[in-house]
């Protein structure tokens, strides 16, 4: 088992704090209003064309003109048509970076020939799917338990948002408890009851719209960092129902935007022990991104159950899972498994574990190991946020560049720094109106990145890959070099 890891040196998240805590008190920082607009005309209107066109179609059909989130950026989404290492390539022939690495999975870059040589050889022997087992559900099980020392079983689904709901249906079985505490402004996908505390810590369930509200009568959510509020309300829940389990990201809220103190899984894990409630790593994008043995491993931490995603199929559909001990894998058995008496789960998943899905989350997994894609992508991450802070200190910006090895940060306006407290109700109205409009402002800032050719997440989050070597990251420094050239303080 590989062994060594993506962070070299773990952010002081105290200090990465401090400097958010600044960077939402100072006025937003955003590029200039003519340059956006040069932007507009010379690159999205002169060199985007068909994309533009294609757009103006979808809208008529698909709400919005795309059928993802990650899809959007100001000012009109592109088409793209080919992905492949580090590059992606549009319908009107531009090609650009790629640091969105489709949400987080292709930690080999996009589209590998490694895997998709053995992605076709499938599809000619088998096909996509058949509804019964295949060879590889289970080299692709063993693979991901051989790896995480706390996952004996492991059960394909498709997608992380149903991996997350299968882990409160198992710890509620198993605990025979209610309450599930999540820290807030995590993302664990959007299934009603954790549609609850997403982006912005005491967030709640303002941000749950279509979600009635009775649904979350036993989510609760702690703040980040903060192991005293955890207890307090694991304290309170004893009274109330229990709580069959502490569900986080390891790194912290929205992929570590809010990086937690590196010994906090720790203290979380020993105040699960101490209250009978199920530790649930959330480890969508950190499983085979951190390590071989994802956050956990790095961190030194026994979650009870672990949620997989993306990189487990490869960057291919179905990318999904939950892994665990086997005193509580058991309530995933499926079929006629009579083996142990208890009740099992509610849940399906008629395409989940396709062999395309299993074939391809396998072969990605040993070549990220045999080339030791973790650490490489890692170094790149190292490489880009270190230019990235040289270039806040040379255009004196009140930006803040910080990475948990690939896992990269570059806040420009803090939108998801901000927090509610419902202590002083009267706040809130202006904490959603501040976050609302500084999200345009990162949407802006997007747009200047996509037209020198960068792709980002929602312009505030890169994605490294072992693809790319420090010749084509310091290109893409330059780059970002040419947008930070353009920013002033936003006038109103």
């Amino acid at each position: 088992m590989d062994t060594r890891f993506a962070i070299s040196n773990y952010p002081d998240a105290a200090e990465i704090t401090e400097q958010l805590n600044k960077l939402i008190r100072q006025p937003i920082y955003t590029v200039a209003a003519d340059k956006l607009a040069r932007y507009e005309e010379e690159f999205y209107e002169g060199k985007c064309k068909k994309s533009k066109e294609m757009i103006e179609e979808a809208r008529k059909i698909i709400p919005g003109g795309v059928q993802h989130n990650l899809a959007f950026n100001y000012p009109f989404p592109l088409v793209f048509t080919k992905a492949e290492g580090v590059y992606l390539f549009d319908l009107d022939g531009n090609r650009y970076y790629d640091f969105l690495q489709a949400g987080g999975p292709t930690v080999l870059g996009s589209n590998p020939p490694e895997v998709r040589e053995k992605v076709i050889e499938l599809l000619n022997d088998c096909g996509p799917s058949t509804g019964l087992f295949h060879e590889f559900e289970y080299k692709l099980a063993k693979k991901i338990a051989d790896n995480f020392e706390s996952v004996d079983m492991f059960r394909m689904l498709g997608s992380g948002t149903e991996a997350c709901m299968a882990a409160i249906r198992v710890a509620r079985l198993a605990t025979k408890k209610k309450n599930i505490l999540k820290m807030g402004g995590a993302y664990h996908g959007w299934s009603d009851q954790l549609g609850y505390g997403i982006r912005i810590p005491g967030s709640k369930f303002t941000q749950a719209h279509g979600v009635p509200l009775y649904v979350f009568r036993h989510t609760q959510e702690f703040f980040p960092n903060d192991l005293d509020d955890l207890e307090k309300k694991l304290r309170y829940n004893r009274l109330n129902g229990g709580t069959a389990a502490v569900m986080i990201e390891p790194v912290g809220p929205e992929s570590g935007t809010r990086p937690l103190d590196k010994d906090f899984n720790k203290g979380v894990e020993k105040l699960c022990r101490k209250y009978g409630a199920l530790l649930i790593f959330d480890e969508v994008v950190t499983a085979f991104r951190i390590g071989m043995s994802g956050a956990q491993g790095y961190f030194g931490v026994s979650p009870d159950l672990t949620v997989f995603g993306k990189v487990v199929a490869g960057g291919y559909p179905g990318a999904g899972g939950i892994g665990g001990k086997k005193e509580y894998m058991k309530y995933l058995g499926a079929g006629l498994d009579g083996s142990t008496k208890v009740k099992k789960a509610f849940m399906g998943g008629t395409m989940a574990a396709t062999p395309i899905s299993c074939v391809a989350g396998y072969y990605t997994l040993c070549e990220i190991e045999r080339t030791n894609a973790c650490l490489k992508a890692g170094q790149m991450g190292d490489r880009i946020t270190a230019g990235l802070q040289e270039l806040i200190k040379k255009y004196n910006l009140p930006f803040v560049a910080f990475n948990q090895g690939s896992i990269c940060h570059l806040e420009t306006v803090g939108t998801m720094h901000f927090s509610i407290n419902w202590k002083k109700p009267w706040k809130i109205p202006s904490v959603l109106s501040a976050t609302s409009a500084r999200k345009k402002e990162m949407e802006h800032m997007g747009a200047a990145y996509m037209a020198e050719g960068l792709v980002t997440l929602a312009g505030s989050r890169l994605y490294t890959s072992a693809a790319y070597t420090p010749e084509l990251i310091d290109d893409a420094l330059t780059r970002f070099d040419r947008v930070f050239a353009n920013v002033e303080i936003k006038h109103d």
